[in-house]
């Protein structure tokens, strides 16, 4: 068995990793920690882990972490990088969920996260986790960062064309929804439900944190600046991104339906939709799998629909498929569940 441990484990993305773990053949979680919640049943943050969990919160890690094979971060920005040095150098591999080692320039963090970062000897080494594009650099990873979610259903729309070379430099428009819970556990007034429900709202219009990630990894993979506009809006769900993504294209007229199918033929949690569909976001809640639909418009013109569960696919079950991949393990193992409906 793996043994595991969460920091930061009230949040929904803790949650998610705590359900997640208790399907997994081969995952142990030890210790979960809050300093808020600190002597705390988990199961009376998450009533649904009722049976599955029998673990209460500790203000921090038993033996700073030593003894255990993986450290999962579900922290806010600007946590995990105070912690993680200790750990790596404990010979003990870490997962962050959180932004702290997703940019590769740390002058670059300071300024779309407000703070310098403590630990930018790590950015070289720290694995983009996004496992679909990673591959086998997972497997010998000892610290991951996992992709946000915005960026990963933007990146998995790109990513075939961006590879094989087909993405023109030219304006990308990555037009994006999400449900509420994209914006943490906590009690804001914009997502109160009479505030949120029946409503649709942009937000982050002139410059979004997730917007340097997605330029960052589509052009390190295109070979050339990736010029992308990013817009979020707020919709009225608990889960889910629908991301629209319009580009530029140099191949074929028809040959991306097939391109697309080939790129993921081995991706088993990306599911390459028959031409001319309209994936919706309630086809994967709750599960690791992202949907994507490629409508060519126009010769040269892309229109590619991507859906994912954003504490899944786009957090938490995203950092379990990595974990999956960096222990030798099937990259399925405890996370090949269908969706909930209705």
């Amino acid at each position: 068995m793996i043994k595991a441990a969460i920091v930061g484990g009230t949040g929904y993305t803790g949650g998610e990793l705590l359900r997640l773990a208790a399907g997994h053949p081969q995952l142990s979680i030890q210790a979960v920690t809050s300093r808020q919640a600190a002597g705390t049943a988990v199961a009376e943050w998450f009533p649904h882990l009722r049976g599955h969990c029998d673990l209460s919160f500790v203000e921090t890690l038993p033996e700073d972490g030593r003894g255990m094979d993986v450290v999962f971060f579900a922290t806010p920005h600007g946590t995990a990088m105070h912690q993680v040095p200790a750990l790596l150098d404990a010979g003990v591999r870490v997962i962050d969920l959180s932004a702290d080692f997703r940019l590769r320039d740390a002058e670059v963090f300071a300024q779309w996260y407000g703070q310098p970062h403590v630990a930018a000897e790590w950015l070289g080494e720290a694995v983009y986790g996004l496992p679909e594009v990673a591959g086998d650099a997972l497997a010998s990873a000892r610290l991951v960062a996992c992709p946000g979610c915005y960026p990963t259903a933007v990146q998995l729309a790109l990513m075939p064309l961006a590879q094989a070379g087909h993405l023109v430099d030219a304006p990308i428009i990555a037009d994006c929804k999400s449900g509420v819970s994209g914006a943490g556990r906590s009690a804001k007034i914009p997502l109160l439900l009479a505030e949120a429900t029946e409503n649709v709202k942009a937000y982050g219009v002139t410059g979004h944190r997730h917007n340097v990630e997605i330029e960052q990894e589509v052009s390190r993979h295109a070979g050339h600046a990736a010029d992308i506009t990013f817009t979020p809006h707020l919709m009225p769900m608990a889960r889910g991104i629908h991301a629209t993504v319009y580009a530029s294209f140099e191949a074929p007229t028809g040959m991306l339906q097939a391109l697309y199918e080939a790129h993921y033929a081995q991706a088993p949690f990306v599911d390459v939709l028959p031409a001319g569909s309209h994936p919706e976001t309630r086809s994967v809640r709750g599960t690791n799998i992202c949907r994507v639909a490629v409508h060519e418009t126009r010769p040269g013109r892309v229109t590619v629909l991507s859906v994912i569960d954003n504490l899944v696919k786009g957090a938490s079950g995203q950092a379990i498929q990595a974990m999956n991949l960096m222990f030798g393990l099937d990259e399925s193992a405890g996370l090949a569940l269908p969706a909930a409906l209705p």
